[in-house]
């Protein structure tokens, strides 16, 4: 049992020095010494057999054993979490309750309505709605924090992560700008577009690149992370529209907040060509299909999407 414990110990504080990138950062969210950390790190090492971290200036890095031993890390702790909520909830008599991650277009377009239908039939049940992009709320999932969560489906996804993407609908990202704005006097070429600052209501974080196959991700980082021409990132949309209505800035949103954005002054820059179209959906665990109150939600959200947005369908663009 002590040895159990032990192992239990070095790996929470893996997973914090992961998540953290340094050391530093992650002694002060456990509350202990650097030091203290550094040889526990080296302890779990020798354990493994292999070097877990890259180490640098720009602090710690996971090796290829140390993602396999993050997630694996992280799946345990998932199974241990949602155990210890199961029986909690049994406890409370609230086997219905929900927690679900949602990009803002799609708590606007359908999720809000039906959540509060849910919670019209089942009064009693626990709701959590965690509102953000697609790596947060991935993050947020993998972490045991929500069940599931709506998103475009995200390109280059790594297959060790162990999710099902359920598609919904298919969507194109539009651009937004105030009224009055040079760009809305013709039609638009990406690269006219391009030459004015950008807003993203997503925030680039480092921890997440980890999510991404290692063969695809130089690709991904140097087009979403370190993207030059970003004016500014926020995950507050309300902050993303504020700003863009003081400025000439372009904000980047899906198309389907068009009326929505129009509400609160902001208008669609008209495209010269065709959009290219992504795919919206639920991200789940796959550990998790086949539950009855996960497989419901699912049912009940797709239900839901479709209603408001046209269904997709397979081979179409």
């Amino acid at each position: 049992m002590g040895r159990v414990t032990s192992v239990d110990k070095l790996l929470t504080q893996f997973l914090a020095v992961a998540d953290a990138g340094s050391l530093s950062g992650a002694a002060t969210a456990l509350f202990i010494t650097q030091p203290t950390l550094s040889f526990n790190m080296n302890k779990l090492e020798e354990t493994v057999g292999a070097p877990l971290f890259d180490r640098s200036s720009k602090g710690m890095q996971l090796t290829r054993y140390g993602e396999t031993l993050y997630e694996n890390a992280r799946l345990m702790q998932r199974l241990y979490d949602n155990t210890l909520n199961a029986i909690a909830d049994q406890k409370r008599g609230t086997e219905k309750g929900m927690s679900i991650g949602s990009g803002y277009s799609w708590w606007t377009m359908f999720l809000r309505d039906m959540v509060i239908a849910y919670q019209q039939e089942f009064p009693k049940a626990p709701v959590q709605i965690s509102l953000g992009n697609q790596l947060r709320l991935m993050d947020q999932m993998l972490s045991g924090d929500i069940s599931m969560f709506l998103a475009h489906e995200i390109e280059g996804l790594s297959g060790a992560i162990g999710t099902d993407f359920i598609p919904l609908t298919r969507v194109y990202n539009a651009f937004f700008v105030r009224e009055g704005h040079e760009l809305l006097r013709r039609k638009q070429t990406l690269a006219e577009i391009d030459r004015y600052p950008i807003v993203i209501s997503s925030l680039a974080e480092s921890r997440h690149e980890r999510f991404f196959d290692p063969a695809r991700r130089r690709a991904r980082v140097e087009t979403v992370f370190d993207r030059t021409s970003v004016a500014l990132r926020t995950n507050s949309l309300a902050a993303c529209v504020d700003y863009t209505l003081a400025t000439n800035a372009v904000l980047v949103h899906t198309h389907v907040m068009r009326e929505d954005f129009s509400r609160r002054g902001l208008v669609e820059v008209q495209q010269r060509d065709e959009p290219r179209r992504a795919v919206a959906g639920i991200y789940v665990l796959r550990e998790r299909r086949g539950e009855d109150r996960l497989e419901d939600l699912i049912d009940r959200i797709t239900r839901a999407a479709h209603a408001a947005l046209p269904p997709w369908k397979p081979g179409k663009r």
